[in-house]
């Protein structure tokens, strides 16, 4: 008999360095996929204290787990039901992270960080470690953004058995990269997918900063690679859908 869990993810106006405005929009939009029947949702990356690729300001706004400031954040989402994905910047000693967080009623549960990361995100150290989570038997795994350009990423979930690929992205580009990648996005997790057996949920940023642009996109991709449900392209929104395994 199959199984099934509603899955969300969310496309959202990029926000940088406003950690009450990102926390107030991550509980709206996860408040609003719990009343549609979601038991997790994916944010997009590093959306807690914004993008950033320059190292002062990524140092200054990167967070450690264990710290004080990190424990508040907690206690902000402790009213959320669903198990969220939350991409931010994490800071452990001097090294510093693009992370996913997987948080579920405030509760830390663990954390995936990016392993391979694009050429201008050198100033990050690379992850090591693949972990599983689960929800409601829903076994998934997260890969980050870039990541998705590589077939070893992916079958490193699949390997473990999972059913899902969550995906938190940033794809906020010069107007002539944004336009050249538009409609390429889902074509290349589609061949994650199509490779793995999996389903993928991705979420994205959207909208227009600084001169540059993202149109998304936010989808979720069953295992035959087929788009079935999609954020409209330069809209803020929520995928919301059951999956079956």
């Amino acid at each position: 008999m199959n199984l099934c869990v509603t899955v969300a993810a969310c496309q959202l106006i990029d926000i940088q360095d406003d950690l009450e405005q990102s926390l107030d929009r991550i509980i709206d939009y996860a408040t609003r996929a719990a009343g549609q029947g979601a038991q997790l949702v994916c944010f997009p990356e590093c959306y807690l204290q914004g993008y950033v690729v320059r190292e002062s300001t990524a140092r200054q706004r990167a967070i450690d787990l264990s710290s004080v400031a990190f424990k508040n954040i907690l206690k902000r989402l402790a009213v959320v039901q669903p198990l969220l994905v939350i991409g931010m910047i994490e800071q452990e000693g001097d090294k510093i992270y693009i992370t996913a967080v997987v948080v579920r009623q405030g509760e830390l549960l663990g954390r995936y960080r990016k392993s391979r990361l694009a050429p201008f995100e050198s100033i990050f150290e690379p992850g090591e470690k693949v972990p599983i989570f689960e929800v409601e038997g829903l076994r998934f795994g997260i890969n980050i953004c870039y990541e998705l350009n590589f077939s070893e990423c992916a079958a490193a979930i699949a390997n473990q058995n999972a059913h899902l690929m969550v995906c938190p992205c940033y794809n906020m580009l010069s107007n002539a990269n944004a336009e050249r990648w538009k409609f390429k996005h889902n074509a290349i997790r589609a061949e994650r997918i199509v490779e793995t057996g999996l389903w993928l949920i991705s979420a994205d940023v959207t909208g227009e900063r600084d001169g540059q642009i993202s149109y998304g996109p936010t989808a979720l991709i069953d295992p035959n690679g087929t788009v079935v449900a999609q954020v409209p392209l330069m809209e803020e929104g929520l995928v919301v859908q059951e999956i079956c395994y």
